[in-house]
């Protein structure tokens, strides 16, 4: 399938008259839904971390004396108590459950006061008494990696996290002979990820050794991994279960299963059912957020506007540990031409550790970063080339069977690059409206205006960062209904509605038959973390895989008994049936599993999808990192308040070719909440930390976008079927965040006449840990 639908309008209640459907719909607006709070056992007690305010420190000693003569105060839990290891995560096991020998930021907690009520365990947290010696901190990533600076990292040898390159060609000889260089430099700060819900878990010991854990977590698997490892546990006496979380974003997989790690070692301590719920405050200053990048780019352009070479330099913070940063810079480094030709790049993209809040996964991953440079780039050059923004990007995006920086030929699958920009720019008018632009000069009313967009290609899945697989399980009930599970968590995105609008389309039932399970980490084996967007592409594959299977088993039973072959049965409408030959047989789906009783034949089965596989040389960054691509464009519409500076975004037109969409409303809520969420990275959102320390506890002072900011939202689906995934879709919630902040820099530039080269795009103050840089260019 092929082309483009259409969707108008912000709300997004109407999707080619096609109902949005979710199966947790009911539950959560009607207040049943139980997130990690709302869990309760008997006996169960609370526990508070103990945070202080150094920023570097060596611990000499922990004295928890006073805090354990409170009343109800059952235990304070330091590294000491800690079975297993005491550093664990996700690449590096440098993260620690509560500090040990070291405290490296100031996020960080280095005990557990356990009591019987909250209000106890809060009171008691500050009796407990650290010693410790300060030590001198490090803040800059540039200092860090001096050959003198001292040792911050857990691991390793120096404070390189790490360091990925893309060779290709000689680019400094090419940078000699091209017609324009454009030498920029770029800077982001951090930014968190604002979900609703803080971090929480509830760990219950069941009587045969057993801990369920109950959390605010993105993938249980992976938070069942680090407990594991802390408590020195086999993964079969820890069942971690998939409940509904108030949003993650990428932000609640390392700190979330700390959280979750010390809510099950305070259980193992006291052989009671313990909850910890996060303050804001403590969410703030203990979690990972967006890694601050500096990027500094050196682009080579022909005088007919085609790119010819590129050096990039790119620098980010790590914060005090490692987390997903590797995977991250990773992404950027493969990503960091964008979604066009370049025949020669050199390209380094290193992370260092500091001791500032450390950095991990966020929406985008290191997408975002990278669009901005690049996409702000490319318009710059066509400007001084005498292109229009359309024209040069034309002349340089990758086409079907071109090959990318990293010498992968995109013959595989649908490269819809033009069709996405065509149908954005055509939809808002670009061409007739870029004429309109203030470019400093205020309209009557006071005000400016501009418009511009981005493109941008996305690798689908995980890629190249690690293996990737998924599975799922169909049970077909003899009653008629079916039960269903996936590997894939459900973190508020609708994956489980997409999974059941899948099976229900595989299998040809009506989807009222189907009932996801809540799984546990018991019940459905690993299914990857979600994270990459690879929710509906690996578990949608997987579904296939399960569906298909199943339908043989049934079709085999059926012939047996009815005559005909297997392959000749058909599965649609709630119906079994063979519609042609000597044999011909009708049934209702409930007469069928009537059928499968009667034999004894069990209509079960397991299905699996193993992603195509990837290549990565990590010395010369060649390689095909991922097996397919997402391709996206967006275009934004602004007015600047001349006199306060004010920006306010008007109309935003998306359109992305995720291949085949599952859920259509879903898909454009996916693509609205990135728009206003990357709106904010954009314009809003300055996380000021002031030596190591974060000043912003709450939303009062960490400025996210508001409901009346959000714009005018026209999605554009395109559609092409993708062959290598078994479902024919691949997914859709970072494509979703990564274009909107080049796309609002380029339309500022157009209002103002002025570039900027950071996010936020505002025009005072500090980025990061990058300190006080040109924030307004012209």
């Amino acid at each position: 399938m092929s082309g483009i639908s259409r969707s108008l309008k912000s709300s997004i209640t109407k999707t080619d008259e096609i109902k949005a459907f979710r199966n947790d719909a009911r539950a959560k607006v009607t207040g049943r839904a139980q997130y990690s709070d709302d869990y309760v056992f008997p006996r169960m007690v609370h526990a508070v971390p103990v945070y202080s305010d150094r920023v570097r420190a060596r611990i000499l000693g922990i004295n928890p004396a006073a805090a354990l003569s409170m009343p109800g105060v059952l235990k304070v839990l330091t590294a000491d108590d800690i079975p297993g290891k005491v550093r664990f995560g996700q690449i590096d096991h440098d993260l620690p459950l509560l500090a040990q020998e070291e405290i490296r930021y100031a996020g960080e907690p280095y005990a557990l006061v356990v009591a019987e009520t909250r209000d106890q365990a809060l009171k008691a947290a500050e009796l407990v008494e650290l010693s410790a010696e300060d030590l001198e901190p490090i803040f800059h990533p540039d200092d860090a990696l001096e050959s003198d600076a001292p040792l911050l990292r857990a691991v390793g040898e120096d404070n390189l996290v790490c360091h990925h390159k893309v060779r290709r060609g000689d680019a400094e000889a090419a940078l000699e002979h091209a017609h324009l260089i454009i030498e920029k430099e770029f800077h982001t700060g951090w930014f968190e990820h604002a979900y609703m819900e803080p971090e929480g878990s509830v760990c219950f010991p069941r009587q045969d050794g057993t801990l369920e854990i109950y959390g605010s977590l993105q993938h249980p698997v992976s938070t069942r991994r680090f407990i594991a490892a802390w408590l020195a546990m086999p993964y079969s006496l820890l069942e971690v279960f998939n409940h509904p979380v108030g949003g993650s974003f990428g932000g609640k997989d390392d700190t979330a299963s700390a959280v979750a790690g010390r809510a099950a070692l305070a259980a193992l301590g006291v052989g009671r059912p313990v909850k910890i719920i996060y303050e804001r405050e403590w969410s703030f200053r203990e979690s990972y957020k967006r890694p601050p990048y500096r990027m500094r780019y050196r682009v080579g352009f022909g005088s007919a506007g085609e790119m010819e070479a590129a050096v990039i330099d790119i620098l980010a913070d790590s914060g005090a540990y490692t987390s997903t940063v590797p995977w991250s810079t990773w992404r950027s480094a493969a990503q960091c031409c964008g979604p066009y030709r370049v025949p020669a790049v050199r390209a380094d993209v290193r992370a260092a550790a500091t001791n500032n809040v450390f950095t991990g996964a966020f929406r985008g991953f290191g997408s975002p970063q990278v669009n901005f440079a690049v996409e702000s780039l490319m318009d710059e050059a066509a400007e001084r080339l005498g292109l229009t923004a359309l024209e040069i990007r034309r002349k340089n995006m990758l086409h079907q069977g071109d090959a990318t920086i990293t010498g992968q030929v995109l013959d595989d699958h649908t490269v819809s690059l033009d069709q996405v920009m065509r149908a954005v720019t055509e939809e808002i008018g670009f061409e007739e409206k870029v004429g309109q632009c203030s470019m400093g000069h205020p309209r009557e009313d006071g005000t400016l205006y501009g418009i511009g967009f981005a493109i941008s290609y996305r690798g689908a899945s995980v890629g190249a960062e690690a293996k990737d697989f998924c599975s799922c399980v169909v049970n077909c009930q003899f009653d008629g209904s079916i039960l269903m599970e996936t590997g894939i968590h459900e973190n508020g995105q609708g994956a489980q509605s997409a999974m059941i609008l899948a099976m229900a389309d595989v299998l040809g039932v009506s989807m009222e038959r189907i009932h996801y399970a809540e799984s546990t980490t018991s019940q459905v084996p690993e299914g990857g973390t979600t994270v990459a967007s690879r929710g509906t592409l690996m578990g949608t594959g997987a579904v296939v895989d399960a569906a298909d299977k199943v339908k043989a088993i049934i079709a085999d039973t059926l012939t047996e008994k009815l005559g005909g072959k297997g392959e000749d049965v058909m599965f649609a409408d709630d119906r079994v049936f063979v519609g042609t030959g000597d044999h011909s047989w009708d049934m209702s789906w409930d007469e069928a599993m009537a059928v499968m009783y009667e034999q004894r034949v069990y209509p079960f089965a397991f299905g699996s999808f193993k992603a195509p596989e990837v290549s990565w040389d990590d010395e010369t960054g060649r390689g095909s990192p991922y097996f397919t691509y997402v391709y996206s464009a967006q275009a934004a519409e602004l007015v600047v308040d001349a006199e306060r500076g004010s920006v306010s975004v008007t109309q935003v037109v998306a359109a992305h070719d995720s291949g085949r969409v599952v859920n259509p409303p879903l898909f454009e809520g996916q693509i609205a909440g990135g728009i206003v969420q990357g709106m904010g990275m954009a314009l809003s959102e300055d996380l000021k930390v002031e030596s190591g320390r974060i000043l912003a506890g709450n939303y009062n002072a960490y400025k996210i976008p508001k409901s009346i900011d959000a714009p005018n939202i026209t999605v554009l689906r395109v559609e092409n079927s993708d062959p290598l995934s078994p479902y024919g879709s691949k997914g859709i919630g970072e494509p979703a965040l990564e274009l909107i902040a080049p796309a609002i820099a380029n339309a500022l530039y157009r209002a103002t006449g002025r570039r900027s080269g950071t996010l936020p795009l505002t025009p005072k103050g500090s980025v990061g840990p990058w300190g006080s840089v040109e924030k307004d260019k012209s």
